[in-house]
């Protein structure tokens, strides 16, 4: 069983995506998501307390500043805005991919983790996230 669906980001930062994927899974089996994009990563995060979304998008903009930062003046693909570089490396670094055991029509969740879509780039965009449950 596949499905993509289909996510509407306002730029960078963490979009939770929990309870549409919860909703489409059904049966037993093994949960595959991939995210379609070389900008944007998917993670397994705690959703209780939204400061952690905030504290990981603030930790990852200060580990990889856009190309006006000094700091990244050795990289020489800027043409796409001084966002996108960073945003691929960004993605090189955090999961494109996750597997999710299902159990009962439900996902094996821990209690305070949800699915997100990670952003990295500062415009909005329309990110598609494969699911295929085997």
């Amino acid at each position: 069983m596949q499905t993509t669906f289909t996510i509407s980001t306002r730029g960078q930062g963490l979009y939770e995506i929990t309870d549409e994927v919860a909703a489409w899974v059904e049966g037993t089996g093994l949960l595959t998501l991939f995210i379609r994009h070389t900008s944007a990563s998917l993670l397994i995060q705690e959703n209780a307390d939204p400061e952690v979304q905030t504290d990981l998008t603030a930790f990852f903009a200060r580990l990889v500043p856009p190309t006006t930062d000094a700091s990244m003046s050795y990289l020489t693909h800027t043409y796409e805005g001084p966002d996108d570089m960073p945003a691929h490396i960004k993605a090189a670094i955090l999961p494109v991919a996750l597997t999710i055991p299902v159990c009962g029509g439900q996902m094996v969740l821990g209690r305070w983790q949800g699915i997100y879509v990670f952003e990295h780039r500062d415009a909005p965009h329309s990110r598609e996230v494969v699911g295929y449950l085997a």
